[in-house]
């Protein structure tokens, strides 16, 4: 196919877009949105700037995304840069793992319903979150042993260790070597990242229709469904 030059430009303006803002969307940016939407070979020439980036670029509802591969760490966060973000200094892998772990939970918590969307509620108190994660921790070391857990992929020991060597504290303390400074720091991670509005004075937890949209149109297609079963196989694949 070939392109006119201003099809290149417009390409080119919308992709340096997605670049600085990970989304494009309609009611923000009508023109570029426009633009892409209503010419094959504009969309052609971005989903191509993108596979060149080692990124998605697809389209859920009125949003345009850039998502980076999973091995993309230049656009998107590498193993060392997220232990060093969510968890405590001198952090082990096992920290690392329960960082993850928690995250899966919210996402669990927030979307485990059957219809048109997968969305089960609208929020979750922090208080209520760190408790359904001990629970679960507790529940699936009990349940599972040492030989099931590396069977299953998910090293619930390991991670129940890590929870339990942090602190418990009032909700004022934010050190990361607590469990309630642990959770706020991911929540302040997931809201940074636009995924969740975090209200941190009354530990209300809302997901953003960003979220909303990358899980009913993304995370939880069937072929990404096997990336999170990987995500969690690897747990058990590091070193104790």
């Amino acid at each position: 196919m070939d392109y006119t030059r201003e099809e290149i430009r417009l390409s080119q303006q919308i992709f340096y877009y997605l670049l600085k803002h990970r989304e494009l969307n309609e009611q923000k940016e009508k023109e570029l949105y426009y633009a892409y939407t209503a010419n094959e070979a504009v969309i052609e020439l971005v989903k191509g700037q993108g596979e060149i980036a080692n990124c998605l670029i697809q389209r859920y509802g009125s949003s345009i995304y850039l998502i980076p591969e999973e091995e993309n760490e230049f656009l998107g966060f590498s193993k060392a840069e997220l232990k060093k973000l969510l968890c405590k200094s001198q952090a082990t892998d096992k920290d690392y793992y329960l960082s993850q772990f928690v995250i899966l939970t919210l996402l669990v918590e927030f979307y485990d319903g059957q219809g048109q969307s997968a969305k089960s509620r609208d929020f979750i108190r922090a208080g209520e979150l760190q408790n359904i994660i001990s629970e679960r921790l507790k529940e699936g070391a009990s349940y599972y042993d040492e030989q099931a857990q590396q069977q299953l992929g998910i090293a619930y020991q390991n991670m129940l260790e890590a929870f339990e060597s942090l602190r418990s504290s009032d909700r004022t303390n934010r050190q990361k070597t607590t469990k309630e400074g642990f959770l706020s720091g991911i929540l302040k991670f997931l809201q940074d990242q636009q995924l969740i509005d975090y209200i941190e004075e009354d530990e209300m937890i809302w997901t953003t229709k960003k979220l909303d949209q990358l899980m009913d149109y993304y995370l939880l297609s069937q072929n990404n469904f096997k990336r999170v079963q990987q995500i969690l196989k690897e747990v058990s694949d590091e070193p104790h």
